[in-house]
């Protein structure tokens, strides 16, 4: 999970990058001349589209994502709810052994 969770991150950042370098592209093509300012302006919708796309990447990532994790812990659940069970039974037992010793050493 971490592996991927470090993905979704990466992911995020790439589009922030995209984000930050589509409005220095609007910048440039403000200041730019006509001819230069066209191949600018497919520039930005190329990479407009491109956001998108990676988006719905993420968008599904992150929906696989919470999907495994929700049949992981469903699979885990009984698993760690028994073990709790045992956990407090080794407590109640070692509490009764301690209360056998000390009692005859009292009595």
């Amino acid at each position: 999970m971490t592996k991927k969770k470090s993905t979704t991150q990466d992911i995020e950042e790439v589009l922030k990058e995209i984000g930050t370098k589509i409005e220095e592209l609007i910048q440039k093509g403000a200041e730019a001349g006509a001819e230069v300012k066209d191949d600018i302006e497919q520039k930005i919708k190329d990479l407009k589209e491109n956001k998108t796309s990676l988006e719905e990447e993420l968008r599904k990532g992150k929906e696989l994502l919470a999907k495994e994790f929700k049949e992981k812990k469903a699979e885990m659940d009984p698993k760690l709810k028994e073990s709790k069970g045992f956990l407090k039974e080794g407590f109640r037992q070692l509490g009764l052994a301690f209360k056998a010793l000390f009692g005859k050493k009292s009595a």
